[in-house]
């Protein structure tokens, strides 16, 4: 099984707390389940297992998320938690519209 945070994610994750005055932190990484609409952006991480950042699934929130329990969960046929390999880091305001426009749509013009 894959790491959700390979080592050279994970060295450029600012620690816990890190952020925390920051207006507009950076989201470094982005995971997500592929058989729903549950998706994760990492601001900071601890280290080992726990990560902080934007968590998109019944509601749209900051907060805690174990990475131990994100990379031991199986979804339909097996399918498990990715990592988003094609993502780039964004500030934190870029991955809260793009979740709400994923819930509601574009902006209408």
């Amino acid at each position: 099984m894959k790491e959700l945070l390979p080592p050279s994610i994970r060295e450029s994750i600012p620690t816990l707390y890190a952020t925390e005055g920051e207006d507009d932190p950076i989201v470094y990484a982005k995971l997500f389940t592929p058989w729903s609409n549950w998706t994760w952006y990492v601001t900071e991480f601890d280290g080992e297992d726990i990560c902080f950042g934007l968590v998109s699934g019944h509601e749209v929130e900051l907060g805690n998320f174990s990475l131990r329990e994100l990379e031991s969960l199986s979804g339909i046929g097996g399918l498990r938690i990715e990592r988003d390999i094609y993502f780039e880091h964004i500030p934190l305001s870029k991955a809260r519209a793009l979740e709400a426009m994923k819930r509601n749509g574009p902006d209408p013009l």
